[in-house]
């Protein structure tokens, strides 16, 4: 490919291009789906966000070496180019979606099928019910450290390596577990599988915003949604029935067979999706083949030295917990909502097989309800994303983040309502549905009181939206993995009922939390020092622009 002439190159800008609409609010970009935390604050990423009829838009730089402006080529993807994942044919976007979608459900199915049995561990090693339960505790621990390191990583390599790579590790060190000769090599390889388990968690939302453009994702995003929480509603399941009949070690065994699939997929028939890295791959292509330097990205341009991009990664996440009430307070929602699901992992047994003496398969079907929550929330998704876009039509197109919390909002409720039916049902005499209706609710509020959550973190923090996440990431997984060690002991002391309805009225304080920032939201996001403002963004883009000239 010829050098363009810089003058040809703007004009041609200027008449033939096109801007992607890839992001939360329309016209606008995704933060998820940008190298943020990898470039300086003066980058624009620009060529992330638009297609050219050139390939590439000139950007005027002052050299370092000589002092004079030169002009730079920002890659870019042409105008509907085929190597573009947003332009790919819908069937093979579908299928790219449901592989990630499968892996985050086989993900999410390890984490739980294991509690099916946990007792046969604790027999065959000798080891109590706890000890055992640190199968779990360690697997969530590593929900909450890995997303600390694969995301930066994704952002730097893409997201390819990463899917393969974690996933690989993961299949090899399900095989120690399914063998385990003791209950340390156990808790081990389970603290291994979580952590590189937690890489699809944490990049699959990053994946469909790279897949599909705004006005298109509602369905994919439904398709997602219910597959982190599809899966620890089938774990008890079919580790239930698995288990009577094969015993524990089967339990892993299953987890080998899901995992490899997913890995095989996801390795062979997913291609690279993260738009920076494959307009890296390009202008190193095109600095060959033309032997001209001046094709790069903003990533090779203005990268951040590496002890600021550490920084970013590793203390942003605590800085925005600690220092961020919206950040706090939505976390501190989710990691309850995140420790109940795994709560009733624990309680779903004491209920049904000490209570009323069912078998561990018969307890898992009791799950059905909170499945079928799950997937009937999934089904809503696509409505509420609709009302979201009429809602930003009349903000035209920038409406304020707390829009995000009316799901959230009108959803919250049904978890108490849930919870209390679960816990008032839970004598040893009372019908065995009524507990199990109880669930339904449950899993009907969780998606979209998730979904609101990451929305209104995404919208308020924008630039800062990955390391907010990430906050979030952390804080609920290790409440999550806290939970299971003392379930037991709860509802020994407290009573199946009570110790039930202790976690109610939890969730029923949580509920005040979206109305809080829905009328105080957009106050305290004025007085934030990581928020996102619009006003002040512009102010500094022009700042930088004025000063490149």
């Amino acid at each position: 490919m010829a050098a363009m002439n810089p003058e040809d190159d703007n004009m041609a800008d200027n008449t033939a291009r096109r801007t992607v609409t890839l992001g939360s609010q329309p016209g606008q970009t995704d933060p998820l789906d940008l190298p943020l935390r990898e470039v300086n604050p003066d980058a624009n990423l620009e060529e992330f966000t638009t297609e050219t009829r050139t390939g590439n838009i000139i950007k005027p730089i002052k050299s370092r070496a000589t002092g004079q402006m030169e002009d730079w080529k920002l890659v870019t993807f042409k105008i509907d180019d085929k190597e573009n994942p947003k332009n790919w044919s819908k069937a093979y976007k579908w299928w790219c979606t449901m592989v990630v979608a499968w892996t985050c459900f086989v993900v999410a199915f390890s984490s739980s099928v294991i509690t099916a049995d946990l007792e046969g561990v604790s027999a065959t090693f000798g080891v109590s019910e706890e000890v055992s339960l640190l199968t779990i505790t360690v697997f969530v621990i590593g929900f909450g450290v890995g997303p600390m390191a694969f995301a930066p990583m994704s952002e730097m390599l893409g997201r390819r390596p990463v899917y393969a790579g974690t996933l690989l590790l993961a299949v090899v060190f399900v095989i120690p577990c399914a063998v385990a000769k003791n209950i340390g090599t156990l808790i081990v390889c389970r603290a291994i599988d979580g952590i590189a388990f937690s890489a699809p968690m944490t990049l699959v939302g990053g994946t469909l915003a790279d897949l599909w453009r705004n006005e298109e994702r509602g369905v994919p995003m439904a398709a997602f949604s219910a597959a982190p929480f599809v899966g620890p509603a089938i774990g008890p399941l079919a580790g239930g029935f698995l288990g009577d009949a094969a015993g524990w070690r089967w339990l892993y065994w299953i987890q080998l067979i899901l995992a490899g699939v997913a890995w095989a997929l996801i390795t062979f028939t997913v291609p690279e999706t993260y738009a920076p890295t494959l307009l890296r791959k390009r202008a190193k292509k095109l600095r060959k083949e033309t032997n001209d330097e001046k094709y790069v990205t903003e990533q090779e341009l203005d990268k951040r030295p590496l002890g600021e991009r550490l920084k970013i990664f590793l203390i942003r996440p605590f800085q925005l917990l600690f220092m961020e009430p919206i950040v706090l307070l939505i976390s501190i929602y989710m990691s309850v909502l995140y420790g109940l699901l795994y709560m009733f992992f624990v309680a779903y047994p004491i209920i049904y097989q000490k209570g009323k003496g069912y078998s561990a398969g018969i307890t898992g079907l009791m799950f059905i309800p909170l499945a079928l929550g799950v997937f009937m929330s999934a089904w809503c998704a696509p409505f509420v994303n609709k009302h979201y876009l009429k809602l930003s039509a009349k903000y035209n197109g920038k409406p304020p983040a707390e829009m995000r919390l009316i799901p959230m909002m009108a959803s919250c409720w049904f978890i108490p309502i849930g919870l209390f039916i679960f816990a008032w049902t839970s004598y040893r005499d009372v019908h065995w549905i009524g507990p199990a209706i109880g669930g339904w609710p449950v899993g009907f509020g969780f998606i979209f009181l998730y979904n609101s959550a990451n929305n209104y973190l995404v919208d308020t923090y924008q630039h800062q939206a990955a390391s907010a996440l990430a906050a979030k990431t952390f804080l609920r997984s290790m409440w999550g993995a806290a939970v299971v060690l003392f379930t037991n002991q709860m509802y020994d002391r407290l009573n199946y009922q009570w110790a039930s309805t202790l976690l109610a009225f939890i969730a029923l304080a949580c509920c005040a939390i979206p109305y809080v920032f829905y009328f105080k939201g957009e106050s305290i996001r004025r007085h934030s020092h990581f928020a996102y403002n619009e006003d002040e963004e512009n102010t500094k883009a022009a700042e930088i622009e004025k000063s490149s000239h």
